[in-house]
């Protein structure tokens, strides 16, 4: 009995070596799958939806943010994210990448610009078009409830993704400016299907400032992320924070002013943005 105990005491102890040997490290490799299993599920829900509108919508729905294909759709990075890492590092390196939501120290003006920046940036676009004084968009409490928990666990679900597995792999190889351009351009190339789907928030949009604003968003995130030491609470919170149901339609007026606002930053922050040393390049 007292042999079996040891043997089976051994091998307990030995799990964790077995898992952290058949852990394979991401590299550009997994990049490219990530983004071939992003821009592949969102591009062909996408061209089901556009193809055969009517009898989609007729099993699963109008199109809104709330229809399952649609969430589906904006699911995938995230999806892609999280299947990768488990692939790569298995169960307990899973957890190790979620642990990046813990993360939340990070110097105190990139807070503030978080909760108080982007409202003004916002509101500022809207006072230009002369929606500032509009009614929000939802009304009554329960309604206001739920568009903030849907706007909470939708969208950002992307950054365990973006922020959680694509940034990291480009910063190996870029500085973090490049880093940012190449994955913004990419972000809002993904984004280019809801432009053509009826009933989807953006078909309603002009591409060209959006296009641009997508860019600029994320290169203003990129030393947000790495001062925060990459920490994928801060880019669940920006992606939140850029599109709360609350704020008011200010179309494109606010895209402009994202990318006059990502310009100061990069000057602003030009130090750290061209130094790869500042750089985050793990994932877990």
């Amino acid at each position: 009995m007292k042999t079996l105990h040891v043997t089976s005491r051994v091998r307990h102890e030995s799990q964790p070596d077995e898992e952290a040997a058949r852990e394979t490290p991401m590299s550009d490799k997994t990049l490219l799958r990530l983004l071939a299993m992003s821009f592949g599920l969102t591009w062909s829900i996408a061209a089901i939806l556009i193809l055969f509108y009517d009898q989609v919508t007729a099993i699963f729905g109008e199109l809104t943010i709330s229809n399952p294909l649609y969430i589906l759709a904006v699911y995938s990075p995230g999806l892609a994210g999280v299947f990768l890492v488990w692939r790569h590092y298995g169960l307990q390196g899973l957890g190790r990448f979620f642990r990046r939501l813990t993360l939340w120290r990070a110097p105190l003006g990139w807070w503030a610009f978080l909760a108080l920046g982007i409202p003004t940036v916002v509101y500022t676009g809207a006072a230009i078009k002369g929606s500032i004084s509009d009614p929000l968009p939802v009304s009554g409490g329960y309604q206001i409830a739920s568009a903030l928990l849907l706007a909470l666990f939708l969208g950002p679900i992307e950054e365990f993704g973006w922020r959680g597995v694509a940034l990291p792999i480009l910063q190996r190889r870029f500085a973090p400016i490049w880093a940012g351009l190449i994955l913004g351009t990419l972000i809002a190339v993904w984004h280019v299907p809801a432009f053509f789907l009826s009933g989807a928030p953006m078909s309603s949009w002009s591409f060209a400032p959006y296009f641009g604003a997508v860019i600029a968003i994320y290169v203003i995130l990129t030393p947000f992320f790495n001062a925060a030491r990459g920490s994928l609470l801060v880019a669940y919170l920006y992606h939140f924070q850029m599109m709360n149901p609350l704020f008011p339609d200010a179309q494109p007026w606010d895209n402009l002013l994202w990318i006059a606002v990502a310009i100061v930053v990069v000057w602003w922050k030009r130090d750290v943005l061209f130094d790869r040393g500042t750089a985050v390049t793990e994932v877990l």
